[in-house]
């Protein structure tokens, strides 16, 4: 066994040499260095690496590290809420804003914002979705009326990066890269929202949530190894690992996660429970970091660039 030991904080101390001593710092510190340098393993093994993230990743600040991750193609695929869909095109548009864990909702409400945490979202930010969306569908929908083929979720993010010119945005750098986004409940939020809006007119205007499965099954199938970051839980989560049954379980896994494991919760599941169900094997390399993404992705992702 190695001994716990800490370093001297000096100047020029860099994120790589940091993050690689936190091994021997013991607790989550221990977790967040075996995170990153099992990242390391997976690029350096050329494991298709997939990243599962929850919609309010996106409504924080890991947006931009996310877009930097595939800009410079660092994951294969994304698999995700729709709120990441919708809010990384509201923010190319408007930021949201910091506010206060400790605000009067009430107000707020009368205000017209929305809030979650301390992250606040003024209302005209969905209006100005709406303005878009609605736009946007119709070219799709005269897309589907000439080929008699509904759209999946994962063209649909597509052509709505094509939508995109902020170098800042996830669908953009995924619609140039040709990474695909993946998103089961493509029907959640806004977005579900403002496909109810138009089929008012349009009735017959179909998105296929079906039409995703074979393109991320063939991924899956024909990956020699196959890697994912996770980062919370939900739906994402699910489908990242429950694909992999496919091929019997994903060789890694990094999770991060404040979910707890008590109630029996997919999003608290730790990953040696996804061993008992075929979605991580037997023999796969995994680190679970408890912790908030914010402040430890944001250390690990800078310790493997």
């Amino acid at each position: 066994m190695e001994e716990i030991k800490g370093i001297k904080i000096e100047k020029g101390l860099n994120v790589q040499d940091l993050v690689k001593n936190m091994n021997n710092f013991g607790f989550q510190a221990t977790q967040v260095s075996r995170a990153a340098s099992l990242i390391k393993k997976m690029k350096k093994e050329k494991a298709t690496i997939f990243l599962s993230i929850t919609s309010n990743m996106v409504s924080s600040g890991l947006r931009e590290v996310i877009a930097h991750l595939v800009k410079n193609k660092l994951v294969d695929a994304i698999i995700t809420s729709v709120g990441s869909i919708e809010e990384d095109f509201m923010k190319t548009k408007k930021p949201f804003l910091l506010g206060s864990f400790d605000a009067d909702d009430k107000e707020l409400h009368q205000k017209d914002i929305n809030r979650m945490g301390n992250i606040f979202v003024p209302n005209d930010r969905y209006k100005m979705l709406e303005e878009n969306l609605q736009p946007f569908f119709k070219k799709i929908y005269d897309k589907q009326l000439k080929s008699s083929k509904p759209i999946g979720p994962r063209e649909l993010s597509y052509e709505l990066g094509k939508e995109i010119d902020d170098k800042n945005s996830i669908l953009y750098w995924a619609t140039k890269n040709n990474i695909p986004i993946f998103c089961p409940g493509i029907m959640d939020g806004a977005l579900g929202l403002n496909v109810y809006f138009f089929k008012q007119k349009f009735p017959d205007f179909v998105i296929d949530a079906t039409g995703d499965i074979n393109e991320m099954a063939k991924l899956v199938l024909n990956a020699d190894k196959a890697g994912a970051i996770i980062l919370g839980g939900g739906i994402a989560k699910h489908h990242t690992i429950g694909i992999n049954i496919l091929r019997e379980g994903l060789d890694y896994a990094v999770y991060v996660s404040t979910g707890t494991e008590y109630d029996g919760s997919l999003s608290g599941a730790r990953p040696k429970e996804a061993v008992s169900w075929s979605k991580i094997s037997e023999e796969a390399n995994h680190v679970f970091v408890e912790g908030d993404a914010t402040i430890i992705f944001p250390l690990i992702i800078s310790s493997v660039i």
